[in-house]
């Protein structure tokens, strides 16, 4: 007999297979989360969450002719000691369930590991890059792949953990949506979540009782992450009442918002620089991308939060289910309060603040103002050298952006 940690039962243990089984096809019927003969990409990392995913849906498809055409599809985003050791657990799970895996990596779609990104950026906002890169990398290896939806393994705990992130974040906007089964609706390639409201505790019991293939190291720079602070929180509270976790859910499927608030999700479309879904103009991950061939990868990662973040077009979803692959506005470094603070008047009004000829520390001259498209656009020379600090004039800019409201852009150009 064991406990059920979502529900206090005492169950043998066939009867949790059925019932955790049972539950997840609940979910998938009364959501209407697939269509007959759609192809289904589930996205495979070798953990725990993943291959019970990719197991449960083999298991479920068969049993219920959902009439899918699966496959497995893994990113290697280049963590040597992680990744490489994770994709032999999906290659092998590929022929366990006899589902085709196919596998992309950062490097070929990037020209980046995530090795080398740490190298350049440290371990303080790697997370970022990694979240970006990665779904909008799930989206490239879908549509390489046909597929019409892809499946993640986010459970119940992730859900809860994304919904407390935003409230302290104070993003209103994305409160809502985090917790919705079903994302991306209006795009060609839905994402959608079967295990939403499966405990992770169950996730593990299933997979260990039946003997499943998963990788179970976390990865090396996952205790760097914000996320792992609202993961002790959700914890602190199941462990103090159970039903918490559904409860954070519930909550946030019911927020409801005056139709008259000014801070709106901004509507999907197609970044002009790679092709793929963008909530803005450039994608994200192209923003940080640039950031990083030009050996400037700071000017792609905001420490702005919230309400604030939003308002200077900062996408503060950069954890899991968060990045460039659907919603990424074009983002600019905020270090310190020192550059905000020296900011000239006029370009918080939106007007043209000219520096003094020759730029700080030698460099060109920069200005701040609109394009003609209404855009705000910060133009920098960035090969100017660096004045007090190690700052060229190019950055104390970018810095300085996060102050004007609205999405921004930044256009760099070289003497």
């Amino acid at each position: 007999m064991l406990n059920r940690p979502k529900t206090q039962e005492q169950v043998c243990r066939e009867c949790f297979f059925t019932a955790f089984e049972e539950e997840v096809h609940q979910t998938i019927v009364d959501n209407k989360l697939f269509k007959h003969g759609e192809r289904l990409a589930v996205a495979a990392s070798g953990g725990k969450d993943s291959t019970v995913l990719a197991h449960i849906m083999s298991t479920l498809n068969a049993r219920y002719n959902y009439g899918l055409d699966l496959f497995l599809l893994s990113i290697d985003e280049g963590i040597t000691g992680y990744r490489d050791d994770s994709l032999e657990t999906v290659k092998r799970n590929e022929q366990q369930y006899g589902i085709p895996l196919k596998v992309v990596s950062y490097k070929e779609l990037y020209g980046w590991t995530m090795d080398e990104i740490v190298s350049q950026i440290g371990t303080k906002n790697n997370c970022t890059f990694c979240g970006v890169f990665r779904r909008q990398a799930l989206d490239r290896g879908a549509v390489l792949m046909g597929a019409n939806k892809i499946a993640t393994g986010h459970n119940a705990d992730d859900v809860a953990e994304t919904v407390l992130l935003n409230i302290l974040r104070g993003d209103v906007p994305r409160l809502g949506r985090c917790a919705n089964i079903i994302t991306g609706e209006d795009s060609s390639l839905p994402r959608v979540k079967p295990f939403k409201y499966a405990y992770e505790k169950e996730i593990v019991l299933y997979a260990y009782y039946k003997k499943l293939d998963y990788f179970s190291t976390e990865c090396i720079y996952a205790p760097f992450a914000a996320r792992g602070f609202a993961r002790e929180f959700i914890k602190d509270l199941e462990a103090a009442r159970p039903l918490a976790i559904i409860d954070v859910i519930r909550s946030a499927e019911d927020f409801v918002f005056a139709a008259a608030s000014d801070e709106k999700l901004p509507q999907p479309r197609t970044c002009e620089r790679c092709g793929y879904i963008s909530s803005q103009p450039v994608c994200k991950a192209c923003v940080l991308l640039e950031g990083l061939n030009r050996g400037m990868p700071r000017l792609g990662v905001s420490r702005t939060r919230g309400r604030r973040g939003e308002k200077a077009g900062l996408h503060p979803d950069v954890g899991r289910g968060g990045g460039g692959g659907s919603s990424g506005p074009a983002e600019v470094a905020s270090e310190s309060a020192e550059a905000a603070s020296t900011m000239p008047a006029e370009r918080q009004g939106g007007g043209v603040a000219q520096a003094p000829a020759g730029g700080e520390g030698g460099a060109a001259p920069t200005t701040a103002g609109c394009a003609d498209d209404g855009l705000p656009r910060f133009e920098a020379w960035a090969s100017g050298a660096a004045g007090a600090g190690g700052q060229t004039a190019a950055e104390k800019v970018a810095r300085a952006a996060v102050r004007q409201r609205g999405p921004v852009e930044i256009v760099y150009e070289t003497t």
